[in-house]
């Protein structure tokens, strides 16, 4: 009877950690990737919605010079809560048509930060802008 000898099994000691060590980088990196898409659509839609107060709100003064005022007063608490997502706050009222059956155009920018993310080839800042109209009442008297 021959005897056997037993079949060397290779230790693969250490190829988790090698692993791990690969890996880890590229699943941080998506992290704050996802973190990053998630401020700029979090400030997008901020942005979006304090547009849209702020025509509204512009297109019921009762003159077009009272127009940028209402419109910075309506825009800011919409976009005030957030400290990263939307920094640099730009409200500019659109006037020309502001007379009975016309409308009032508000453009809002803002900068989102990314620069506390570190993610190579993102941006340290992006601007995100909304435009939105409101109507004028056709049978309210303009200033």
């Amino acid at each position: 009877m021959a005897i056997r000898k037993p079949v060397s099994r290779r230790v693969q000691g250490g190829s988790l950690t090698v692993e791990l060590v690969v890996l880890a980088p590229v699943i941080v990196m998506f992290a704050l990737l996802a973190l990053a898409l998630g401020r700029f659509e979090l400030a997008r839609e901020q942005v979006v919605g304090a547009a849209r107060a702020a025509a509204e709100a512009a297109s019921v003064v009762p003159s077009a010079a009272d127009a940028q005022s209402a419109a910075l007063t309506s825009a800011t608490p919409a976009v005030a809560n957030q400290v990263h997502s939307c920094t640099h706050l730009n409200v500019m009222a659109e006037t020309e048509n502001f007379f009975p059956g016309g409308y009032v155009q508000v453009v809002v920018a803002c900068q989102i930060d990314f620069s506390d993310l570190l993610v190579p080839g993102l941006p340290g800042h992006v601007e995100v802008q909304a435009v939105m109209k409101a109507p004028i009442d056709s049978f309210r008297s303009v200033q």
